[in-house]
């Protein structure tokens, strides 16, 4: 069995460096299967780890060598704090390049994520670690992961994260933060298209936008249409609208496109591949009581495709809610105390590892709360999950 479970996902991770020096009681290849299959299980935490380890030791031998049996919860803790993280991030790399469909041609959300309870000590939370990903919306999986000191620090991360990726005819979406000059560039050198939220991080850029698209809107609603070409002196435009409702909530959401970046002045010139710009707004009826806000963003995407852009700025939430939520809920990141060395990043690399696994496992309909549990259950489907 043992070849077995090194031809699948573990045989990327065969090169790691254990950071440890040479004589160690235990291989850093048996600590890696067993934390990956813990996490798998529901292991929350490396005391979990250990108790879910010996719980199935008579499986484990059938496959490891574990020369020193089990090892203990310090030993897990201590290992992946010492990890390397960026050499763990390139073998994780490297199996999602081999396992899934490539990036290109997708939409790639990126954003950051704070583990909240991640800080060594309570009256200094400067420590908690902060964590960039790369979420591809049809893949529905992590295609890359950094970490960064906080989250101010995302604009140096993204550029790093963006290399390991297939930009070509992707669409990379990015918040405020990513906002920058030579993000777009890299994007357009490699072939994708950006859409990026423009705030006043970027003052010059925010006023002619909200500028140019004040009166885009003011002129489709002038002539009460859904899309001007221009032809009679207005701002070519294209609109589109949806509408969601549910628990007494009401919210209208407005795309407005325009590609007149001419109107932008001298700025457009500085945003390589400029092609669009865009604003979203918000209108949500909660109870009676109507709120607004719009939201403005610029994109390499040319002509004014609204329908297209929308579907990209709604797509980009879905690195919250496919992949942060899904981290908080089942796999309780949030919550996790730990706190030394590398630990706290690498354990969330385990987690987005195993939520790749159970995702993209098709064999049974269920979700990834039950899949977890049937993995505890069924050695048969840990495997399977492990070498397919």
């Amino acid at each position: 069995m043992d070849g077995q479970a090194t031809s699948g996902i573990l045989r990327f991770f065969s090169e790691l460096p254990d950071p440890r020096a040479h004589n160690v009681i235990h291989k850093l290849h048996d600590i890696l299967v067993i934390a990956i299959c813990a996490v798998i299980c529901g292991a929350d935490g490396w005391a979990e780890v250990e108790v879910f380890a010996n719980s199935k030791l008579s499986w484990f031998r059938t496959f490891l060598d574990l020369p020193g049996g089990i090892p203990s919860h310090d030993t897990f803790g201590r290992v992946f704090g010492m990890l390397d993280p960026d050499a763990f991030e390139k073998c994780f790399s490297a199996w999602v390049a081999a396992v899934a469909q490539c990036s290109g041609g997708k939409l790639i959300a990126i954003d950051g994520k704070s583990i909240r309870r991640s800080f060594e000590h309570a009256w200094d939370k400067s420590g908690m670690a902060h964590l960039v990903s790369a979420f591809v919306r049809e893949n529905k999986m992590v295609f890359g992961q950094l970490a960064v000191e906080d989250k101010s620090n995302e604009i140096v991360a993204i550029p790093k994260l963006l290399e390991l990726l297939d930009l070509k005819a992707a669409t990379v979406t990015i918040d405020a933060m990513g906002c920058q000059k030579n993000i777009a560039a890299q994007i357009v050198d490699a072939g994708g298209d950006y859409l990026l939220a423009v705030k006043d991080n970027q003052p010059a850029l925010h006023h002619s936008v909200q500028k140019l698209m004040k009166e885009a809107v003011l002129d489709l609603t002038k002539s009460k249409r859904s899309q001007s070409d221009g032809s009679d002196g207005s701002v070519r435009c294209a609109s589109i609208k949806t509408v969601d409702g549910d628990h007494g909530r009401i919210e209208t959401r407005t795309v407005f496109v325009s590609d007149e970046i001419t109107a932008l002045g001298e700025v457009a010139q500085e945003w390589k591949g400029l092609g669009s710009v865009v604003l979203v707004r918000s209108e949500r009826d909660i109870g009676g009581v109507v709120g607004s806000e719009d939201r403005f963003y610029i994109s390499s995407v040319r002509g004014c495709e609204a329908a297209r852009l929308a579907d990209a700025v709604r797509g980009h939430w879905s690195v919250e809610n496919q992949l942060h939520w899904q981290l908080d809920v089942s796999f309780g990141e949030d919550n996790r105390r730990i706190r030394k060395g590398y630990g706290a990043q690498n354990y969330s690399r385990l987690c987005r590892l195993a939520l790749n696994l159970l995702k993209r496992d098709k064999s049974v309909k269920i979700g990834v709360h039950g899949k977890r549990l049937k993995a505890g259950w069924d050695e048969h489907y840990l495997l399977r999950l492990l070498t397919t």
